[in-house]
């Protein structure tokens, strides 16, 4: 008993000894805003992944112009087992290339998880006649959003 008066005493930094029904009522009090700062995180790491959603409409509209706008300067590219470290111009067209060959029909999200600084998601596309995987990790810098590796393999 003594213990906890001493910490809630501590935590209000020298204030009169109150019963114990008002500082069970200031505890709670002290606890609802963390509680609060708690689930606007959760809300924050959730719009951190919503990311997904604006780069996947360029996926399925194969748009790769719109597409590198979300490049890091410098990313990898694993497209069908040929892997490339290169710059946000390469990359792009390498992308552009691909959309050439296989003409996206359907993309859609399967899988996202991770919190900032790093996030990844699992899709799936359609494009010509084939079906691949696509996994995307996206890292956060500063509330900027950028891909730092993009993989299409084949499903």
């Amino acid at each position: 008993m003594r213990k906890s008066l001493f910490l809630v005493t501590l935590a209000f930094a020298i204030v009169p000894v109150l019963t114990s029904a008002q500082t069970v009522t200031s505890v709670q009090m002290q606890l609802q805003p963390t509680q609060t700062a708690n689930q606007g995180q959760q809300s924050q790491s959730q719009s951190a992944t919503d990311v997904f959603t604006s780069i996947g409409k360029y996926i399925e509209a194969g748009d790769s112009e719109k597409l590198s706008a979300w490049f890091a300067d410098n990313l990898e590219l694993d497209i069908t087992g040929s892997v490339n470290s290169c710059t946000r111009s390469q990359a792009k067209l390498i992308m552009k290339n691909f959309f050439n060959n296989n003409t996206p029909k359907k993309f859609s999200i399967i899988h996202k998880s991770g919190r900032p600084p790093m996030s990844y998601a699992v899709g799936s596309l359609s494009a010509g006649a084939e079906k691949f995987r696509v996994i995307i990790y996206v890292r956060t810098d500063d509330g900027k959003n950028s891909i730092q590796q993009l993989r299409i393999e084949k499903d």
